[in-house]
Order: structure tokens, then C-alpha cells, then sequence
């Protein structure tokens, strides 16, 4: 009851208490609209999250579009683990002296193992001081970049950038350099995933080769060889500051052109290396002081010979690696070439073509005519381009004035290329030019016997200034002396070949790389002629048969197609009956070679010209037998090596390694083993002597038989006069003169080289009768040998193991006759038929027409 009556007495809620009843109807309506308000308050907070969530959803999702479809667009990157950029190839001669460059760009790599420590952190520091840590992109970077941007906001300044040397590999290598926001957005999408993709020294090392550096640099090596002539490891800390102060602009820190900037800069980055902890504060101090001295570099001196050797060098470069790996593999190329050597075979080779071409050629005219005036003959001349093929001391001169026994010529000096050209005069006299014959119609006249024969005013000719006295005190100095000079038109060939390696060691394909590219030592193919002989001749000694077998030397009659063909010996008409074979091999009897051909067979002729690598498919015809199948100077070259080195194959090669652009040697010419080479043992061995893949393409003795047969030859027969003994040492070898005189040529070796030389025109023609191998060809092999051999002793040919070595009479002397053992009395009369005394008529067989003297 009284819980109840509590209840009773208590307001309810409808019922407003007294005091809220008394108070005003405004405070009231206000109360009540307070929640109202609040609610309404909350509900503008719930849309403006809505619509902030939503559009963030709509910008993500816009976003995420975008991104999707600017990474879909972006190139590829994961090539930049393998990326090689294009580099120099270089080619060295033996003596390590640069060849050729091979380039389509001027770039030098450098590994990243191989770049200073130095080197790094100074380009660290200027362009990327977190680069160790980001990942691709820095934000504190780009933070920094906006504060200055606002700080600079309205000066008209450029905005700083913000990119890490990731983003610049991505921007130097795959998305370009325009400046707009998009490239800025794939950049950065594109250093990310090369971050995720390579390591840090990777992306540092692509980015040091490959940022320009001004003066057509591209990379710090080029940089500091434009700038300083140096490698990177000779730089000093300031000169390394300095390339690191380059990236920004190279051309306004150019030191010529604005030193104080450059200084400034440079001393900037050597602050920065110093905050970085990277150096001292006492070095950077140090190096601050140092000027900024650029030293130019100039391009590498370059042999001026061997053009031909380097071209061929080229030529198998890119058989083996292709074309762009040869000009933009950064291949180290170490060749055979000895520039001495090279230069000396050069120079015997031109002797004798101008030797001959005087001899032969007679004066065949000026290059043309141009106005001989005092005031016009300069500016002419210089405007005349110069014929190809003329020899560097040679002068492109024009005739000033001509009378009865001589000549003035003009000719511009340009002395060595800095100075203003001069002109200069002199003198060429009429009894200098004995050989300047008229020649006209193939016919050559007799010689000049006046000036105006020769030429006439206005002529633009060669001429070669000659050493002259020097004037006596008191006197005026004389003229210059002028010879006239012309370019033969036959070409020649020479090869000097290692007999031991194969390794070539010069050669010369014509007369001048400039006139023709064409190499006559490789790839023209000729006739041997009687230089072919020899490899007739081994097969009989291989059988056993003796020097001094007695062969006819008789006329012989071959039958072929209905036609009858009828060598001769050079001498037409002549034969001598029963000579030995060591009388034949001398004195280059045609008649004895068909026979002992004839005798032996085809197939073992043409065998032992395979064997040799002379001819590789040598026809079964009997003409062949005198030389008239075709064949290369480098492949007589590497034939006759098989001789003086024992019987073994010779392969000639003109490149000793290749080396890739890290220094791998990834080709090797010399395939000799040495399994002990690495052994520490002191019992270790050297390598093997002798290449286990060379072929032994005859035997020891009948190649030492051969070596002594050619000794004649050059002692006694077909080339005594041009040699003989003038060398001073033991040489054997070969003269070759084709059908009609059209090729000339002398192969010979001594125990240390092989020289093989060829004259001849390009399109073959008669050299003129009575022009042989012996007098044109053979000059050239003593010059070329005596140049290679001029420091070295005289040294005897080796007799292998086993050979039989008999004093036998010889024309009024003796000599020491080798023998394979138990032949030494096996001598007997051969004739074709078979008949071993002789008798009879000459044998008769069929084999094409054909004809060698």
C-alpha cells in the first residue's frame, strides 16, 4: 500500500513538472530543437564521409585504372639484366699497337667491379644520395624538390629534379626525355620494377656507362679520357668530383668555356662526398685547391700499314661472331701482324712493281690539265682530288714551266695540318726520266729525248721530292729536286707466314688498299705454274724413289678431244735425255714433270695437292701437273710450310685471340693442351710443342727430302741469280712462270718463315716475254726475308730422325744427298711406258690441252 501510494503521488512524464510549466514557450521550443539540430548535423558528417569514401574508391579506382593502363603500355625492362651497350672493337698487331677500330658508336664499357670506389661515390653523392636504400623512387627526394619548387615559385627558375639514377636509367634507356608529367609517371613505375628486377651495382652499372657526359663522351671511361686523357684509375679525386659534377649539364661546367662554374660545382659534389662520409673533411679540403686542368684527349695512333691484312681480319670477325658483335661487341683482337715486318713487305712489294713498270710500262700521261698561272695554279691544285693509290711521300704537282732538259712543278705543302698551305717549286730533270717511254697503243717508244716528250704546262702529275746537297756558303740555295713518279698497273701479292704456327705475319694484297680493296693474297685465284712442281715431286719421294732417280727428259705428246698437246721445257725445243730428279726440280724441266706425273698418276698428284691445301679439288688432267690448276698466295704459302716444318699441316691464321668486352678470351688460334700448366708441382710440364690437331700430311723424310731438292734451286737453279747466296743463310724455294708469262712467282722458306710472292695484272695478260719469277718475283721474296731476318743468326735446316745423309758428286762438287734408309743405291732410269732403261718412242696419253713454261 504504501509502494503504491508512493507510485500514486510521483509525476508522470506527461505532466510537466510546476517549474517547467512556468518557464517561457521560446526556451521551450528551443530545448526540443537541439536534437533535431544535432541529428541533422550528424547526418551532413555521414554524406560528406560517404561521398569522401566514395570518391576515394572512384580516384582509386580511376587510378588503378590509369596505372593499368600506363604498365600495359611501358616497355619492356628485364632486357636491362643482359644489356651490353654498344662498344669500340679494337684490333692490335703483335706488338700490341692498335690495327683498326671497328665502331658504329665511340663507346667505352666498363664492368662495375672495374669502375673506382672513388668514381661511384662521387656520383652517388651528386645524384642520388639514398640511392642504397630507396626503392626506386625516393619520396624525401621529391619532397625536397617541391619545397624548393614553392620556394622559387615566380623567379622564373627551372624546377629542381627529383629523379634517382633509377629513374634515369629508365629515362636514358627505355621511356625517352620529354618533359611532361606522364613520362615522369612511367619512369618512376618503370625504376620500381628495375629495382625489384637487378641489383643495386647493376642499375649503378648501366647508369655510369651510359650517361653523357658532354664532349661526345657516353660513359664515365670516355668522360674522363675526353676530358683528362686518363683511365679511370689514374683519376684524382677531384678530377672524379668533377665527372660527377657533369650529369646536370655538361655543357654549362664545360672547364674551357666556364671554369668558375665548373670549379663551383665540383666543389659542391666534394661537400656532399663529405657529408656522405665518403671522404674526409680534410680531403675534400685538399682537393677543393686543385685546378681543374683538362687534358684532350687525342684518338689512338693507328699503324699506317697492313690495311689489307686488318680488312681480312674484319672479314673473319664477322664470320664467326656476326656483323654486329664484330662492330659493337667490344672485342679485344690480338692479331699476328708485325707492323716492322708488314711495312718492310710493303715497301719490297711497291719496289718491284715500280721496277717493273718502269721496265715495262713506259709513261702512260698526266692525270689531267688545270690553268698554270701565277695566280691560279694554287687555289686549282688544291681543288683537285687527289688519284687514289698514290704513295704518302708522294706530291700531286702541276707543271709551271717546261724547256729542253727540265721542268718547274708546283705543289702545295700543308706541312702538318695546323699552318696556312704553302706553295713550293722545284725541278725535275730529263736525265732522271730515261724510262719515261711514250706508251701508247700497248707499243712502248724509245726514250725521251727532250722535256715536252714527257709533258707540257698545265699537266698534273706525281712527283716525289728527292734529298739534295745542301748549298754551299755563299751560294744560293738549289731548287728542290723533283723525280716523276706513276702508279704500275700490275699488282702483286706477298705472304710471310710462321712455318711452325701458322701464325701470318705480313701481308700485302696489292699495290695500295686505297686503289683497291681487294686482297690478291687470299681471294684472287691463279696459276702457280712451276711453283706448283714440287707437289709432283713429293708423291715419287713418299714412295721411296730418290733424289737422284734418273727421269727422261724427252718430248712427249698428250692426246685429248682429237688434239694433240706438246709441252715444252722453258727453254722451247731443248732436251737433255736421263737427268736426275734433283737436275729437273733445279732447273724446272716441264718434260720430266708431265712424266713423273704421268708415272705416279693423277689421282696421287691431286691427292698431295689436297693434302697440302693447295688446291683443294684438283682435276685429274695431266696439264694440271705443270701448275695450271688455280689457287691462292696464302695457300702456296701454308703448302710449302708443310715442308720446313717436318710434314705437318699448316693452317694460316691471321688472329691470335679474341677477347669479350670483360677481358674473356672466348677465341684462342693456338689449340695446343697443357694439362700440367696449373700444376704447382715443380715437375709440371710445358705445353705440348706441336698442335695434336695439325695433320701430318707427309712424312718427316720425304718432307726433308723436298726442303733439300728447293735448297738446289736457289743455290744452283732457276733461283740463283735473284738469291743465291746473298742472304747469308740456308734458303730453299721456287720460281713459277705460267703459260705466256701471265703470272710471276717465287714461294721459299728458310727454318723460321715462309714467303710466298705473285705479280701479275687482274685481268691476266701477258707480263711481257722473258718477264719471269725469277726476275720479278724472287727480288721481292730476298727483300721481304731479310727485313724478317736481319737480327736473327743463320739457322740450318733440321734433318728429321732416320734420314741417310751420303755425300754424292754434283757438276764438278758434292753435297749432302738425303735418303730415306735403304734407297741410297736404288736409283734407276724411269720412262713413262714403264720401260726402266729407256729406249723407244715418248709415251703418249690422253689429258686436256694446256700449256706452262
Amino acid at each position: 500500500m504504501k509502494r503504491r501510494r508512493n507510485a500514486e503521488s510521483a509525476p508522470t512524464p506527461a505532466d510537466p513538472p510546476a517549474e517547467a510549466a512556468a518557464e517561457p514557450a521560446e526556451r521551450r521550443r528551443d530545448k526540443t530543437a537541439r536534437p533535431r539540430r544535432r541529428r541533422r548535423g550528424l547526418g551532413l558528417f555521414r554524406l560528406m564521409f560517404i561521398l569522401l569514401v566514395g570518391g576515394g574508391l572512384v580516384a582509386g579506382v580511376a587510378g588503378f585504372g590509369l596505372y593499368r593502363q600506363i604498365a600495359e603500355d611501358l616497355p619492356d625492362y628485364r632486357w636491362l639484366a643482359d644489356y651490353d651497350p654498344p662498344q669500340m672493337s679494337r684490333i692490335y698487331a703483335a706488338d700490341s699497337r692498335l690495327s683498326a677500330e671497328l665502331a658504329t658508336e665511340r663507346r667505352v664499357f666498363v664492368p662495375i667491379e672495374a669502375i673506382p670506389r672513388r668514381v661511384q661515390q662521387a656520383f652517388v653523392s651528386a645524384e642520388d644520395q639514398r640511392f642504397w636504400d630507396h626503392a626506386g623512387v625516393d619520396p624525401l627526394g621529391i619532397g625536397r624538390a617541391m619545397l624548393t619548387a614553392i620556394e622559387n615559385y615566380g623567379s622564373g627558375r627551372r624546377m629542381g629534379g627529383a629523379s634517382t639514377i633509377t629513374q634515369q636509367v629508365a629515362k636514358n634507356m627505355l621511356v625517352g626525355a620529354d618533359r611532361t608529367l606522364m613520362r615522369k609517371v612511367r619512369e618512376a613505375i618503370l625504376a620500381v620494377r628495375i629495382e625489384q628486377a637487378l641489383s643495386k651495382e647493376r642499375i649503378l652499372e648501366l647508369y655510369l656507362n651510359e650517361i653523357f657526359l658532354g664532349q661526345q663522351a657516353y660513359g664515365v671511361a670516355a668522360a674522363a679520357q675526353a676530358y683528362f686523357n686518363k683511365g679511370l684509375d689514374e683519376l684524382t679525386l677531384a678530377e672524379a668530383a668533377f665527372l660527377a659534377a657533369l650529369p646536370k649539364g655538361p655543357n654549362n661546367y664545360n672547364p674551357v668555356r666556364f671554369p668558375e662554374a665548373a670549379r663551383a660545382r665540383r666543389d659542391w659534389v666534394l661537400d656532399r662526398m663529405a657529408e656522405d662520409g665518403h671522404i674526409t673533411r680534410e680531403e675534400a679540403r685538399y682537393a677543393k685547391a686543385e685546378p681543374i686542368v683538362p687534358r684532350p684527349t687525342r684518338r689512338p695512333e693507328v699503324i699506317p700499314v697492313g690495311q689489307h691484312f686488318t680488312e681480312d681480319v674484319r672479314r673473319e670477325l664477322i664470320q664467326r661472331f656476326g656483323a654486329e658483335q664484330t662492330t659493337m661487341g667490344g672485342l679485344v683482337v690480338r692479331t699476328s701482324l708485325d707492323p716492322e715486318l708488314q711495312a718492310a713487305t710493303e715497301r719490297a712489294l711497291r719496289d718491284g712493281l715500280m721496277a717493273y713498270d718502269r721496265r715495262r710500262g713506259g709513261w702512260r700521261g698526266a692525270f689531267g690539265q688545270i690553268a698554270a698561272t701565277p695566280t691560279e695554279w694554287m687555289p686549282a691544285l688544291e681543288a683537285y682530288q687527289r688519284p687514289p693509290g698514290g704513295l704518302p711521300e708522294w706530291r700531286l704537282a702541276v707543271v709551271l714551266e717546261v724547256r729542253q732538259a727540265d721542268a718547274r712543278l708546283g705543289w702545295v705543302d700543308r706541312g702538318d695540318g695546323r699552318g696556312a698551305p704553302q706553295a713550293r717549286t722545284g725541278l725535275m730533270y730529263l736525265q732522271d726520266l730515261a724510262w719515261a717511254r711514250p706508251a701508247r697503243d700497248g707499243r712502248i717508244g724509245g726514250a725521251p729525248g727532250r722535256m715536252q716528250q714527257v709533258v707540257n704546262v698545265g699537266d698534273v702529275v706525281f712527283v716525289e721530292p728527292m734529298a739534295t746537297q745542301l748549298p754551299a756558303q755563299g751560294r744560293p740555295a738549289r731548287p728542290e729536286r723533283l723525280e716523276l713518279r706513276q702508279m704500275p698497273q700490275a699488282e702483286g701479292a706477298v705472304v710471310a707466314l710462321d712455318p711452325q704456327t701458322g701464325r701470318v705475319l705480313a701481308m700485302a694484297g696489292g699495290w695500295s688498299f686505297e686503289r683497291s680493296w681487294f686482297n690478291r693474297a687470299t681471294q684472287a685465284q691463279r696459276q702457280p705454274g712451276s711453283s706448283f712442281k714440287p707437289f709432283v715431286y713429293i708423291t715419287a719421294l713418299e714412295q721411296g724413289i730418290p733424289p737422284n732417280q734418273e727421269l727422261l727428259d724427252e718430248p712427249i705428246e698428250i692426246l685429248a678431244g682429237g688434239r694433240v698437246w706438246r709441252p715444252q721445257n722453258y727453254t722451247a725445243g731443248t732436251a737433255n735425255g736421263w737427268v736426275t730428279m734433283r737436275s729437273a726440280m733445279e732447273r724446272s724441266l716441264n718434260l720430266v714433270t708431265v712424266r713423273l706425273a704421268q708415272q705416279m698418276g693423277m689421282d696421287a698428284v691431286a691427292d698431295s695437292a689436297a693434302r697440302f691445301g693447295v688446291i683443294p679439288n684438283m682435276p685429274r688432267y695431266l696439264a694440271l701437273s705443270l701448275g695450271a690448276g688455280e689457287t691462292t698466295v696464302m695457300r702456296m704459302a701454308a703448302g710449302y710450310g708443310a715442308f720446313v716444318n717436318g710434314g705437318r699441316e699448316v693452317v694460316p691464321t691471321l688472329i691470335d685471340s679474341v677477347q669479350d668486352r670483360r677481358g674473356r678470351v672466348i677465341w684462342r688460334a693456338d689449340r695446343r693442351a697443357c694439362a700440367t700448366c696449373n700444376a704447382a708441382s715443380p715437375e709440371a710440364g710445358p705445353p705440348d710443342l706441336v698442335d695434336p690437331a695439325r695433320r701430318q700430311v707427309t712424312d718427316p723424310i720425304a718432307a726433308y727430302q723436298m726442303v733439300s731438292l728447293l735448297q738446289g734451286v736457289v743455290q744452283r737453279g732457276t733461283g740463283a741469280n735473284a738469291i743465291g747466296n746473298r742472304l747469308g743463310r740456308p734458303v730453299a724455294g721456287k720460281t713459277g712462270t705460267t703459260d705466256d708469262y701471265k703470272d710471276n712467282w717465287f714461294v721459299g722458306f728458310t727454318p723460321d718463315i715462309v714467303v710466298a710472292v705473285w705479280i701479275g695484272f687482274d685481268d691476266p695478260r701477258s707480263l711481257g716475254n722473258g718477264e719471269t719469277g725469277g726476275g720479278n718475283a724472287a727480288p721481292i721474296f730476298r727483300e721481304v726475308v731479310a727485313a724478317a731476318l736481319r737480327d736473327s743468326p743463320p739457322v740450318p735446316f733440321r734433318a728429321p730422325p732416320g734420314v741417310a745423309l751420303v755425300r754424292v758428286n754434283l757438276g764438278g762438287g758434292s753435297i749432302l744427298e738425303a735418303f730415306r734408309p735403304g734407297t741410297e743405291n736404288s736409283a734407276r732410269r724411269w720412262r713413262a711406258d714403264g720401260d726402266p732403261e729407256g729406249g723407244g718412242s715418248a709415251g703418249r696419253v690422253d689429258s686436256n690441252l694446256g700449256g706452262l713454261y
